[in-house]
């Protein structure tokens, strides 16, 4: 991956960030407890690789915590796509530490999809970006044959596409999903970029956790 594509995606990040207005949608945040969140799905637990380099759970929860769960690339240039996602989680990461009734209950995970290019130095370099002020765990894995199995089980697609050139190159199919599990990994949310709103995933945490 070039340096420069992995600096752009910060620094699209970086200028959303600094566009509150962009940030906010068009709709108050229900209040939490008055509605229910049916569980969707559920999802195995994986072992990673930390920004470290060692291997990790992906979720690691205890019975009273749950995660919120995103899958990113940073050779993603979409600003709706995973700098967006960074920037709204980063905001969600300020918000928890804020309320420590939640910091100790909530993990945040940001796991690659692109373990190619995505080495733990480079996730650890991003985590040094993000800064962040809660459970904030960022993840990639040995190989993308490692990788697979979590794909599948969040429903992470990779496509093959034909370049301008003619040749064949893998690509990733940049779908935003932000997922909410709780500590029976059980999937109570799914989130996409016109739904990734620290309101509401405030709102939704607070339903789970202080029903």
């Amino acid at each position: 991956m070039r340096a420069g594509r992995a600096a752009g995606l910060l620094a699209i990040a970086v200028a959303l960030g600094s566009s509150p207005a962009r940030a906010q949608s068009f709709y108050d945040a229900p209040a939490p407890g008055s509605y229910a969140l049916p569980v969707i799905d559920s999802v195995e637990e994986h072992t990673l690789l930390a920004h470290d380099g060692k291997p990790a759970p992906l979720l690691g929860l205890g019975e009273r915590q749950i995660a919120v769960v995103s899958f990113i690339y940073r050779s993603c240039s979409d600003a709706n796509g995973c700098p967006l996602a960074l920037m709204r989680l980063q905001t969600l990461d300020r918000e928890l530490a804020k309320q420590p009734e939640l910091a100790g209950r909530v993990r945040l995970v940001t796991a690659s999809f692109d373990p190619k290019r995505d080495t733990p130095e480079r996730m650890a370099e991003l985590r040094g970006h993000m800064s962040p002020k809660s459970d904030w765990r960022f993840l990639t894995a040995a190989s993308r044959r490692e990788l697979a199995p979590v794909l599948t089980d969040y429903g992470q697609d990779v496509a093959k596409v034909i370049d301008p050139s003619g040749n064949e190159t893998e690509v990733l199919r940049h779908v935003l999903k932000v997922f909410l599990i709780d500590g029976e990994g059980r999937v109570r949310n799914i989130y996409s970029n016109g739904f990734l709103d620290t309101r509401l995933v405030l709102a939704d945490i607070r339903t789970l956790l202080f029903p």
